[in-house]
């Protein structure tokens, strides 16, 4: 059975708490993402930042992008994946938790990201369509 190390992209760019908001969207720009992990005092991954928080969080209340930092916009529980689980595991949870990316530790330490591209490149439609259908059911 495939794992999770399977799947996902391994060169993973994070922005640190501190960084400011403009920082992140830059990075991401740089990167072609629409997310990026962020990390906290000693390296500690702290959450994820996506560009959808940048919109909905700073721009459309009318912050400063310049003076709100990646670490103030994390929130709730970080979700990730070991490396070595498998994939059904990796599904499931996405599905359950209706995340659209994870990242993937070995230990403590990140060493990729699986989002739902990394899922459609690799996996059959049929499991595609059900995970995105997961994903994006409205919340209860």
């Amino acid at each position: 059975m495939s794992t999770a190390r399977d799947i996902m992209t391994p060169d993973v760019t994070c922005v640190r708490s501190d960084e400011s908001v403009v920082d992140a969207a830059r990075k991401m720009a740089g990167r072609g993402v629409g997310a990026l992990p962020v990390r906290g005092p000693g390296e500690r991954l702290m959450g994820m930042l996506t560009d959808r928080d940048i919109v909905v969080r700073v721009i459309a209340e009318g912050r400063d992008p310049a003076m709100c930092t990646a670490g103030e916009l994390v929130r709730g529980e970080l979700v990730t994946v070991g490396s070595g689980d498998s994939l059904q595991r990796v599904l499931e949870l996405m599905a359950d938790r209706r995340i659209r990316r994870v990242p993937v530790v070995d230990g403590r330490v990140l060493v990729g990201i699986i989002a739902q591209a990394d899922v459609a490149r690799r996996l059959p439609d049929s499991t595609v369509g059900d995970l995105v259908a997961y994903v994006s059911r409205p919340a209860a």
